[in-house]
């Protein structure tokens, strides 16, 4: 598994948004300066998140985003399933994403893409964003 650029910024917005209180907007500006996210680049990311049902958002002086629900209950995994699709590293060993490749036709290379995917995912799920936070 390998992030893109844009999955690592959309992590780095969502920990962002964990820290501050589940009422509280956050400017795109604040966002985009801490962790120096290109403004276009973070628009894009946070709709897709807002979209996805992560975020809310409102207009205005008093605007920006914030947490759709509790930073608890928003795994790793879910925000880079999101935008990178599969946590597996090959398609044929992935849970949500599955297709047909190579690897299928050793068992003993599947076990280990398996075994890898198993531990990928589970860490990936385990770890919430107020997890983050608090390290």
């Amino acid at each position: 598994m390998k992030l893109s650029r844009k999955c690592e910024y959309a992590c780095l917005a969502m920990i962002e948004l964990s820290a501050h209180d589940i009422a509280d907007y956050t400017k795109i500006e604040a966002i985009s300066t801490t962790w120096s996210i290109p403004r276009k680049f973070l628009e894009q990311i946070l709709i897709t998140l807002k979209n996805a049902g992560y975020l809310k958002s409102r207009k205005g002086a008093e605007g920006g985003y914030k947490l759709a629900k509790a930073a608890n209950e928003i795994s790793l995994a879910e925000i880079i399933r999101l935008i990178d699709g599969a946590l597996a590293p090959v398609e044929s060993v992935s849970t949500y994403f599955y297709d047909n490749t190579p690897a299928e036709k050793h068992p003993g290379l599947m076990v280990i893409m398996r075994d890898i995917r198993d531990y990928i995912s589970n860490k990936l799920e385990q770890t919430t964003f107020a997890d983050l936070v608090k390290k």
